[in-house]
């Protein structure tokens, strides 16, 4: 191989951007919780969008973190910067985190306010 040759492989090599991702080794998908609870804000930001609900259960209010799809996948789906207000009540259903912390991977959400279902209901 010459010397522009090799540079060249050697500049599209590098030119190829890293294409990595997280796994969902984290979440237990033989698992889906439902809870109810109130909206603090829809983080919507690349490259998953994060729901945090807060949930009260006998009295202890506890904030869920719960993951979900890219923005670019979830506007194709319908879904807005603006789907998830703080304040709305929702019903959420989503994948448990394993180690039993407040998180998951979004499912569903129910409004209350109106019925209206977002995800897979």
């Amino acid at each position: 191989m010459t010397r522009l040759t090799t540079a060249i492989v050697l500049a599209l090599t590098l030119a190829v951007p890293v294409l990595g991702h997280h796994s969902a080794a984290m979440f237990d998908d033989a698992k889906v919780i439902e809870k109810k609870g109130v909206v603090k804000e829809l983080q919507w930001t690349n490259p998953h969008v994060w729901l945090q609900v807060v949930i009260d259960e006998n009295g202890k209010k506890t904030e869920w973190s719960l993951e979900g799809g890219s923005p670019n996948t979830l506007s194709r789906q319908g879904w807005r910067a603006t789907t998830f207000k703080a304040g709305d009540v929702v019903t959420v259903r989503f994948n448990p985190m394993k180690d039993g912390s407040a998180g998951g991977l979004f499912i569903g959400a129910k409004f209350d306010s109106d019925g209206k279902t977002i995800g897979r209901w």
